[in-house]
């Protein structure tokens, strides 16, 4: 139920989430073929937030199938918005906060199609967001709050919550829409062939996420056997039965991080910040042309990035293991 226009009842939304082959079978494929698993128009939902963990691989793999219309949703968006944008695989992106990062500042990209009435930034509160995927993986059709109450991001979505008063005492609070995406992306640092993900770091909004949408997709730095999952069953954070495909690609994050194995390749993301710095949206184009469009494979984009770049990252982003 995305954004509240979705109709559809919460009795159908379990249905179908019980017609769901729950099996025990492998899942692996290539980019290419998970990218025919997102339809035009669909609602996308991206795991990670900012720069971690962002799904990069798959987010290159729907932009070169050349999909349109998404509607996208993340709890903190960055670069990849820029990409989604300028693309056109995108056209209304639903966050709590759109920017390239704290570094470099308010994404000149989105300003250039908001600003324009191209595409439609959706700002809700990070708490917000938040919630209304947990309702979504409860299946509930809302959940009861006090975040935005009486804040000016709150007005913004004034037609999209309905305000109530508490029954037990009396207070103010807003019931938000929960949010079911038809498919999501998350990027894990490992999985097995059927979909049991495992996550190290920070966790996000992703499990929430798995649990909330139709399909899910994952990306993996690398593929594990099943017995190695069986063995640490307390990290496996998304279970196999809410996955649809797996797709092995390291540094799939890249040039975001992807905790404890790297960290962001941050002369990549100067170096792009560079080239939006004047005529946003047409050095976006170039940008995607270069390392988006002309490269055969997920191995060509990191060979463009620099041998040296994905050296510095993972010499940075192991480093957390010297202790």
């Amino acid at each position: 139920m995305g954004g509240g226009a979705d109709v559809r009842s919460y009795h159908e939304l379990r249905k179908a989430t019980a017609a769901r082959d729950r099996g025990l079978r492998e899942k692996v494929m290539s980019l290419e073929e998970a990218a025919s698993l997102v339809n035009d128009g669909d609602h996308v939902a991206i795991g990670g937030c900012t720069m971690s963990r962002t799904p990069f691989a798959m987010i290159w793999g729907l932009i070169r199938a050349r999909r349109r219309k998404l509607k996208v949703s993340r709890s903190i968006v960055s670069t990849e918005g820029d990409l989604l944008f300028a693309s056109g695989a995108a056209d209304h992106i639903m966050t709590s906060w759109f920017s390239q990062g704290i570094v470099w500042g308010v994404s000149k990209v989105m300003r250039h199609y908001t600003e324009k009435k191209l595409a439609h930034f959706e700002e809700w509160s990070h708490m917000s967001m938040g919630l209304r995927y947990r309702a979504g993986a409860m299946g509930i059709p809302f959940m009861a709050t006090r975040a935005m109450v009486g804040s000016d991001v709150g007005r913004e979505v004034a037609d999209k919550v309905k305000p109530m008063t508490c029954p037990f005492t009396g207070e103010p609070l807003l019931l938000l829409p929960a949010l079911n995406p038809d498919v999501a992306l998350i990027h894990v640092q490992r999985a097995d062939r059927y979909g049991n993900a495992q996550m190290d770091g920070l966790q996000f909004m992703d499990i929430d996420i798995a649990m909330a949408a139709n399909r899910v997709i994952l990306t993996t730095e690398r593929l594990i056997s099943n017995d190695q999952i069986r063995r640490t069953p307390d990290q496996t954070r998304i279970p196999f039965f809410t996955v649809d495909a797996v797709v092995e690609v390291p540094y799939g994050a890249a040039p975001h991080e992807c905790y404890g194995l790297y960290e962001p390749f941050f002369d990549h993301l100067d170096y792009y910040a560079g080239l939006v710095a004047k005529d946003a949206a047409e050095s976006a184009r170039n940008y995607l042309d270069e390392y988006y469009h002309e490269p055969a494979t997920w191995a060509d984009y990191l060979v463009k990035i620099g041998m040296h770049s994905v050296l510095d990252a993972s010499r940075r982003g192991r480093s957390i293991f010297n202790d």
